[in-house]
């Protein structure tokens, strides 16, 4: 079953002494979700509080990734006790998406087509440095298609379709 909450980050590390995190963020606008005064929650997969909420004191970008700082950890040593735990935001809290957006726990399930042919199906979303990849399950092998234009054309919400166009041989790897 769904929590009453969406993931939008998930601890990388702590950063520097005073009690800053870097996190990479799970969402395409961090700009208005990771604000000052925003009460973050610790998330399960599912999208189920886990732990006490934190309240974001200060936030900024921080070369590819985000980093923030929370009402009440002064120093790193209370940080690197959470791990990599995802940071959650309630659900009513946030914009729906639009018809042409997904939220990332959505995102399994989707069918993956190419040209108007079913390509297989999304079984997720996998970060890495370089961005994101679409995780889509083609005959029974996992193939990585990076989830960015011009490769991902487009989405459609209400028919849970996501229509790429791949490099020629992406999808042989």
């Amino acid at each position: 079953m769904e929590g009453g909450y969406l993931a939008v980050a998930r601890l990388k590390k702590p950063h520097g002494l005073k009690g800053e995190v870097v996190v990479w963020t799970l969402t395409d606008d961090p700009e208005t979700v990771l604000v000052v005064g925003r009460e973050l929650v610790p998330v399960d997969e599912q999208g189920h509080a886990v732990g006490p909420p934190v309240v974001i004191e200060r936030s900024r970008p921080f070369q590819r990734l985000w980093l923030l700082k929370f009402r009440g950890v002064a120093d790193r040593t209370v940080l690197e006790g959470w791990g990599r735990r995802l940071l959650g935001v309630e659900r009513s809290a946030l914009a729906p998406p639009a018809n042409d957006e997904l939220y990332a726990h959505e995102v399994p399930g989707t069918t993956v087509v190419m040209g108007g042919s079913v390509v297989g199906q999304a079984t997720g979303l996998m970060d890495i440095p370089g961005g994101r990849l679409l995780v889509v399950d083609v005959d029974g092998r996992e193939v990585l298609v990076p989830f960015r234009t011009p490769i991902v054309r487009r989405i459609d919400r209400r028919e849970r379709t996501i229509e790429i166009d791949p490099p020629p041989g992406l999808l042989e790897l």
